[in-house]
């Protein structure tokens, strides 16, 4: 009993760590493909539409908060490979606050938002500490930027927590 008790849990840590793997994976090129999209007319300067964080919201909802944290720190680390210094402070400090918070309200007992207000939230908390780490780096004048990352930040999180409800029940049926 002991045995298959052991071997059950080295097939579940293995199982998680290759969870993980692919979900870096998929949150990273979904973040380069994202990258490479031409910049979209009426939308605020550097704005993305955030398609990376459905992979960390699906790893805060079956790993937990650790696994989750450590996308956000894997995705950081690779903006700061690829674009330099300033996207991996903003990618770290935004991909943080909107992994612990996600992670926090998935966790939550009541969870009352759902996938949608879930990603709007996750949004909304990834462009405020965007906005706070642009405004230690350069001058508070960017918090007129406010309303418009409200606005986005609904948007984007909408799209992600959409594309999340439309992709759940096929992840579920992977059992991944």
């Amino acid at each position: 009993m002991k045995t298959e008790n052991r071997t059950h849990n080295m097939e579940s840590r293995t199982h998680r760590i290759a969870l993980c793997g692919i979900l870096g994976a998929l949150a990273l090129v979904l973040g380069a493909l994202e990258g490479a999209l031409p910049p979209i007319p009426m939308l605020p300067p550097g704005a993305k539409l955030g398609l990376s964080n459905i992979a960390v919201m699906y790893a805060a909802q079956s790993l937990g908060i650790a696994p989750a944290l450590l996308l956000a720190v894997i995705k950081g680390l690779f903006a700061g490979v690829t674009r330099g210094f300033t996207a991996m402070v903003m990618s770290l400090s935004g991909g943080l606050a909107s992994a612990l918070l996600t992670s926090l309200l998935i966790r939550s007992k009541r969870r009352p938002l759902g996938w949608i207000g879930i990603g709007v939230a996750g949004a909304l908390a990834h462009n405020a500490a965007q906005l706070c780490a642009a405004a230690l780096m350069t001058t508070p004048a960017l918090f007129w930027y406010i309303p418009w990352l409200l606005l986005f930040g609904i948007l984007t999180g909408t799209l992600t927590g959409v594309c999340l409800c439309v992709i759940l029940p096929a992840l579920e049926k992977l059992r991944l």
